[in-house]
């Protein structure tokens, strides 16, 4: 075989799984716009840092918890203080 012939294959194949690993990576996130009035649930498995109050004041966590699956998030619209 031609040498310019392997070094075109291997061209091809080197695009070819480029492509395919840019189409697997879009695919796997993206972002979605939640309206203010629309609360959410947890999913499962999922850790979170979270806010609680200390001293009257909201204190961000140090690690992350576990939240049950179901639970729900709510704008802060939702919450009276």
């Amino acid at each position: 075989m031609a040498p310019w012939r392997s070094t075109l294959i291997l061209i091809v194949t080197l695009c070819a799984v480029l492509a395919i690993a840019f189409a697997i990576g879009c695919a796997s996130s993206r972002t979605v716009f939640v309206p203010e009035e629309s609360p959410m649930r947890i999913g499962p498995d999922s850790r979170i840092k979270v806010y609680h109050r200390v001293n009257g004041e909201w204190t961000l966590s140090q690690n992350r918890i576990a939240i049950p699956e179901g639970w729900y998030l709510v704008p802060p619209s939702f919450v009276k203080e």
